[in-house]
């Protein structure tokens, strides 16, 4: 061994102008397991004159040293691999079995790589599938250097791109297969035990996508299902729960008796039956991840995910996290924000942290905890939201001592829809639930000292309380108007649509981001559960090719607790002149009796989109037109230009159907009184 060292470092530089021709011998050679052949081939020598035949030996002999040298040293070099690997493969499997997890370097990941392709630890078909699309794994050349080392020397790692494949007896070829694996296993290794991608869980694509997780959405996603048995229907919302109706969350969830309402959102109605405030449980939906395979298509809810930036030329939007998703037809019902008032954005945190914004389930859930621990909560705002809240609250004052407070500029609640008498009356009304009416009072500022809110009006009066409540109205979230292109109402605000709640070809909106042209009222944007459903049922069956216009007259409704309640179409506004006919109530004519007769909570939802077609009048005297002290139950008419515009059934249920035959009709009426027969309102 020594003397062919000696010869080998003599001969070197012939051995590397050789080297070609040494590997080719080997090759020839047919070695197996690095045993020497019994015979080398000799060259060829030619037989030219006496004088050159010993250079052709000299050569010869030469060659054959070199090759001689070169063969130990191959051999020598591929055992040295052997037991290299073998020590290797020893350390590995001697290591203990356990996930990874975090971020770790190469050399940390290419043993549990490495052992689980030895034990067959994780599923074969979920380390193929756990790679997201958009991160592919790294490229060989980043694989751990242990891997490296254990398949190559320091002289044949250089080449290993550019020279051909040993063969396949070589014991290297036998240990770079588990080896070359380990790298390309070990993102997906990692990946598969710490949890999947986000992206991985979000369509790329949805048929039908609806943005926002409101009444609008839901009843556009029913729609479609209706009309298209096998479509699928994405919803993206960034609330975490699934759709639910917002009613209750000022109504009857505040009247239940259930101390865990807030866990179980179950609440009972005015008629005693309980439901959820769900539209549907979870089982309704499919996941997102179970989109594409569907077979029978379905309604599918991403939530805690917020769209972003709209792309409508490419037919596609991106969400907080840079997801994309494509779409076919799109339906923007993203609802509204409520609104603050700017003093309590400018009073700072101590103030703002103090401060209930009433939309979600969060907020019931924080308004509900905090009414408990507090002595005083004042409700900014005197329209539909405030007043329920204030009737809500006022109820439970009695029992837990809690004072309710409930101030607004008007003279007196809900002063912008109801005419002032009845405005008046209403406002008693809350008085009797428990609550502190402040009438005509504008907020100048709002501070904390001495761990209470101090509210100063511009009056000069001074009220303390612990929390507010700013129920003062919804600005329409138009956060897409920008990216999408789309139209923004200068005057009502929300997206501007035509009468078939179209914004664009594919585009469509619903619910209380919408301003539509009402075909009979004109352009028109309202905040209603009813209108919710109308809209978003109208825009599901348009996105499937229905063309129909707005025509249907969504109603609204509020109740001030079981015994008073009233039901709305069309324009209410108090500034518009009204003729208002009463009779005197009975035990039935109250909120808690209409459920009872319609069978549900959400009077709406006994709503169809029939009209009266011949309203039978009452054979009674005719109803006393206005005034009366006590306001049993009634109608008010809301006239423009001698024309009745909207109507307001105090007390008066299940009757909705003729109001919107009086309104679709746009006839002038010379008495009022003979149109108010038409509601029977007169019989026990």
């Amino acid at each position: 061994m020594l003397k062919c060292r000696t010869v080998w470092k003599k001969l070197a530089p012939l051995a590397r102008a050789s080297s070609t021709v040494c590997r080719q011998n080997v090759r020839r050679a047919g070695l197996t397991n690095g045993r020497i052949p019994i015979r080398v081939p000799t060259a060829h020598m030619s037989t030219g004159p006496a004088g050159g035949g010993g250079d052709n030996l000299k050569y010869a002999l030469l060659v054959g040293l070199a090759g001689i040298g070169g063969l130990t040293y191959a051999v020598k070099t591929l055992r040295g691999d052997q037991k290299r690997y073998e020590e290797r493969i020893a350390e590995i499997e001697s290591r203990p079995h356990k996930a990874t997890k975090g971020p770790v370097t190469d050399v940390q990941t290419a043993a549990p790589a490495a052992e689980a392709s030895e034990t067959d630890a994780v599923p074969e078909p979920e380390l193929e599938a756990a790679p997201s699309p958009e991160e592919p794994s790294p490229p060989a050349e980043n694989a751990a250097p242990d891997a490296e080392a254990v398949a190559h020397d320091a002289e044949a790692a250089p080449s290993s791109k550019t020279t051909e494949p040993p063969p396949a007896d070589e014991p290297v070829v036998e240990a770079s297969p588990e080896e070359a694996a380990a790298p390309a296993a070990v993102p997906v290794v990692e990946e598969a035990v710490d949890s999947t991608p986000a992206s991985a869980k979000v369509p790329s694509h949805a048929p039908y996508l609806l943005i926002g997780g409101g009444t609008a959405s839901f009843a556009a996603a029913r729609s479609i299902r209706a009309r298209d048995p096998g479509a699928k229907v994405l919803i993206v919302t960034d609330e975490p729960d699934l759709p639910y109706m917002r009613p209750p969350l000022s109504k009857e969830l505040w009247f239940s008796d259930d101390p865990s309402v807030t866990e179980t959102l179950r609440f009972k109605q005015w008629n005693g039956k309980e439901r959820s405030i769900y539209f549907q449980p979870p089982s309704f939906y499919i996941k997102p991840e179970d989109f594409d395979s569907a077979e029978n298509g379905g309604v599918a809810v991403l939530t805690c995910r917020k769209v972003v930036h709209m792309d409508v030329r490419g037919n596609k939007v991106k969400l907080d996290d840079n997801i994309e998703i494509s779409y076919d037809k799109c339906l923007v019902a993203t609802g509204g924000i409520p609104r603050n008032l700017q003093v309590i954005e400018r009073a700072g945190e101590e103030v703002k942290k103090r401060t209930t914004l009433f939309r979600k389930i969060e907020d019931f859930k924080s308004l509900e905890k905090v009414s408990r621990n507090i002595n005083s909560i004042t409700i900014i705002g005197g329209g539909f939201l405030g007043s329920e809240l204030a009737c809500a609250l006022g109820r439970r004052s009695t029992e837990s001592g809690l004072e309710v407070i409930q101030m607004f500029p008007e003279k007196g609640n809900m002063g912008k829809v109801l005419p002032e008498y009845l405005s008046n009356w209403t406002t008693e009304k809350v008085k009797r639930e428990g609550v502190k009416v402040i009438t005509e009072s504008l907020v100048k500022s709002v501070t904390y000292k001495d761990d209470k809110l101090e509210i100063h009006l511009k009056d000069g009066r001074l009220v303390k309380t612990d929390h507010i409540v700013a129920a003062v109205g919804l600005e329409p979230n138009i956060d897409l108007a920008k990216s999408a292109g789309l139209e923004v109402d200068s005057d009502f605000g929300g997206y501007r649509v035509n009468a078939e709640l179209q914004a664009r070809s594919n585009i469509w909106v619903a619910g209380d981001a919408a301003c539509f042209y009402d075909i009979r009222l004109g352009r028109r944007r309202v905040e209603h559960h009813d209108h919710a459903v109308v809209s978003g049922r109208l825009a599901g069956e348009n996105m499937t090719g229905a063309n129909k216009p707005y025509w249907h007259q969504s109603m609204f409704w509020s109740d001030l607790g079981p015994d008073v309640g009233y039901e709305a179409i069309g324009i209410v506004d108090s500034s518009l002149p009204t003729v208002g006919v009463f009779a005197k109530a009975t035990a039935k004519d109250t909120p808690k009796a209409a459920t009872e007769q319609s069978g549900t909570g959400i009077r709406s939802e006994s709503e169809t989109e029939d009209t009266a077609t011949s309203p039978v009048a009452s054979a009674t005297p005719p109803p006393v037109v206005e005034h009366k002290d006590d306001y049993g139950k009634g109608v008010i008419f809301y006239l423009r230009d001698k024309v009745v515009v909207g109507i307001i059934l105090w007390n008066v249920f299940n009757r909705m159907p003729i109001a919107r035959k009086i309104i679709k009709d746009g006839e002038e009426h010379a008495d009022l009184n003979e149109v108010a027969k038409l509601f029977n309102i007169h019989e026990d």
